[in-house]
């Protein structure tokens, strides 16, 4: 990422990272991810324990606070969903 500077590749970056990362899916498979791509419920990896560290991670490496009550099954239903939430909050 940028230093002190965040754009919306960098979100997107950021979040495939944590995916690979918190997951441990390969990088090939991340790559192909796009918006209607299923996460939670679609994927074994993605349980609720892999929720709060990917937050966690999100947090960490954007900068930014996840509060729990913006945390909902409609935003970690696909990677699209899940994309547009980590940039709306970078990117303010």
């Amino acid at each position: 990422m940028s230093v002190g500077r965040t754009d919306a590749e960098d979100v997107d970056a950021a979040l495939r990272a944590v995916l690979i990362d918190v997951l441990g899916l390969p990088e090939e498979r991340v790559r192909a991810f796009d918006a209607a791509t299923p996460l939670f419920g679609a994927m074994p990896e993605f349980d609720s324990i892999a929720v709060a560290t990917l937050l966690t991670e999100l947090e960490e490496r954007l900068g930014i606070t996840i509060r729990d009550d913006e945390v909902d099954a409609d935003m970690l239903e696909s990677y699209g969903a899940l994309l547009t939430f980590a940039r709306a909050k970078a990117l303010r």
